[in-house]
């Protein structure tokens, strides 16, 4: 029955004051300071400090910083422009043109980057406009774009997988690398559907492409050779087993300036905006984890998630209905709620339901990520709608009308992780060691 009362307490008080406007990481740490102080005999200032410190002090947390400060600096040099020139000549042919690029480029800008806004913008600021004056269909141009963005969450480095594993204590190389045949076979499936599109709907075909010479192709590549190579050295190291995620982030942060100044685009006033805004969204990420983590303790000295696990596991569920449940679950939260604070809001409760299940935490990772992303494109609070709605200036609902393809493959996703988890796991049980994962 206690444990009955400290969760309506709980959902109460959290979402009183998220409804209030309170920040996300304030919220959690009200929440988990109302339980500490009804609940538990122990002084809740001296818990919530030593907690926040051990959390904060964390060194596989140090990559999450480094990670974002890349995608920043690469976000404000000419990449965007690069990797369209770059991809076009080879992309061009396919059936479907030019859409390609959108899947093409968020594909390798998620390589560099980790965060979906970041792809979405970088991707989308060359883009969109470029297959409009070719004449593509909006409704693909800007249905392709949400739906391929999100792959920022998933290939490596991703923010959102270093997020869970620091929560779980889990291996960030691990996790990495489990993401990267996943998001593989989610960019197949959208460019699938855009070839699909190609053969059903040829009223909609835009005027093809003047020809192009070999030579001409192989010149206009020259344009990705930088991404490829910042790409290799970060994502290859850690597989390799030659750096942690942590000091493949300082590799890559070191890379992307030097193609920054490669490119003529770094100066101090692209180094000073690439820097702050790293630092605003690790601060961001930084408190809510703080948050999470004291709440954390909370909730365990209540022994609510002990309980729920027992509750779970006493219903006899198989894997696969509680995977169906957590799909709902994920969807529904993330509504109404942005990916990170998702994972970090549920992880004290839902990491002993899939141990006690048997679940591979690395496998759930990829899992999480997939559902995250599909609710970045669902309304009311699908955050890759309101940045497309930024650069469209188009309505919420027609956005999310063009994206809904996109959400019915990556539930797809879902289905075909469930089916070969190997997907997940094969990378990473055949990985070299990491020193300090």
């Amino acid at each position: 029955m206690t444990e009955l009362y400290a969760t309506i307490i709980f959902l109460f008080v959290l979402f009183s004051l998220l409804g209030l406007s309170v920040w996300v990481g304030l919220a959690l740490m009200g929440v988990a300071w109302v339980g500490m102080e009804l609940f538990t005999s122990r002084p809740a200032g001296d818990a919530m400090i030593t907690t926040i410190w051990t959390g904060a002090s964390s060194w596989t947390l140090t990559a999450l910083p480094l990670f974002i400060w890349m995608g920043e600096i690469l976000f404000r040099t000419r990449l965007s422009q690069d990797l369209f020139r770059g991809l076009a000549p080879w992309l061009r042919k396919l059936p479907g043109g030019l859409l390609h690029t959108n899947i093409a480029g968020c594909t390798l800008f998620a390589a560099v980057s980790g965060s979906s806004a970041a792809t979405l913008t970088t991707v989308g600021k060359m883009s969109i406009p470029e297959l409009r004056r070719r004449g593509y269909p909006e409704y693909m141009i800007i249905g392709t774009l949400a739906g391929a963005a999100t792959l920022g969450l998933m290939i490596p480095p991703s923010l959102t997988l270093i997020v869970y594993g620091v929560t779980i204590n889990e291996s960030i190389t691990k996790l990495f690398m489990a993401g990267i045949l996943p998001g593989l076979v989610l960019s197949c499936l959208f460019m699938t559907y855009i070839i699909a599109w190609y053969y059903f709907r040829k009223d909609e075909r835009p005027a093809p492409e003047a020809p192009m010479g070999l030579s001409e192709m192989i010149r206009e590549s020259r344009f990705l050779i930088p991404v490829l190579l910042l790409v290799s050295v970060v994502i290859g190291s850690m597989y390799m087993g030659w750096a942690t995620a942590t000091e493949a982030a300082a590799v890559g942060v070191t890379g992307a300036l030097v193609l920054a100044l490669v490119q003529g685009s770094l100066n101090w006033s692209t180094f000073s905006a690439s820097l702050m805004g790293a630092t605003r969204t690790s601060a961001m990420i930084a408190l809510i984890l703080m948050g999470a983590a004291f709440l954390s303790l909370a909730m365990g000295f209540t022994g609510l998630p002990r309980a729920l696990a027992t509750w779970i596991d006493s219903l006899g569920l198989s894997p696969i209905v509680l995977i169906m449940m957590l799909t709902l679950f994920y969807l529904v939260l993330g509504m109404f709620m942005d990916g990170l604070s998702s994972v970090v809001l549920t992880m004290a409760i839902v990491e002993p339901m899939i141990r006690q299940a048997g679940i591979d935490v690395i496998w759930f990772g990829i899992f999480l990520v997939v559902v995250i992303e599909t609710a970045q494109v669902t309304p009311p609070i699908g955050f890759n709608l309101f940045v497309l709605q930024g650069m469209t200036k188009h309505e919420i609902s027609y956005i999310a009308k063009t994206a809904i393809p996109m959400v019915l493959l990556m539930l797809l996703m879902v289905v075909i992780l469930v089916v070969w988890p190997e997907l997940a796991t094969w990378l990473p049980e055949n990985m070299r060691s990491t020193p300090g994962g």
